[in-house]
């Protein structure tokens, strides 16, 4: 019998991507995303239903939840389910949580809607051992400011 875990989300942040790196150096980031569910029930009212989702990302794309989306920021998360299991500390209880490990993560927004209304339009400073210069001009190295002159024809 085959299995198949697969998880397919449209919904809205409802905090700010949480970046980090392992101390391998691996990009995580923590998203905490909302899904609405509108509906009428048995009588015909219209009823709304949220559910809330935890979502890990690694890598590139957790990098990308980083530089570039925000709270309220809609997205399109694809990825499969994963059970967290531990054993509480106070209690002695076990406990287990089910989350989403994200394998792909595409905004559904515009720039501005990403963006926090305090943001300025440019990505987020990277991670501190990881500082570039995004006023670079693609191809140069990251110490030499880019102008806005090429010196090459746009041809």
């Amino acid at each position: 019998m085959a299995n198949l875990n697969r998880v397919l989300l449209i919904g809205r942040l409802v905090r700010d991507p949480d970046a980090r790196r392992t101390s391998n150096g691996t990009s995580v980031a923590k998203l905490g995303l909302a899904i609405n569910r509108k509906f009428k029930n048995a009588a015909g009212e219209k009823q709304e239903e949220v559910t809330f989702a935890d979502v890990d990302v690694w890598g590139r794309s957790a990098d990308f939840c980083r530089d570039y989306l925000r709270k309220g920021a809609p997205v399109y998360v694809e990825g499969r389910l994963k059970l967290d299991q531990w054993e509480d500390r106070e209690t002695g209880q076990k406990r287990s949580k089910l989350g989403i490990v994200a394998e792909s993560v595409q905004s559904l927004g515009t720039r501005s809607e990403n963006q926090a209304p305090q943001q300025q339009q440019t990505p987020a400073p990277p991670f501190p051992e990881q500082q570039q210069n995004y006023n670079a001009a693609p191809n140069q190295p990251a110490n030499v400011p880019y102008d806005g002159e090429d010196d090459q024809p746009p041809f």
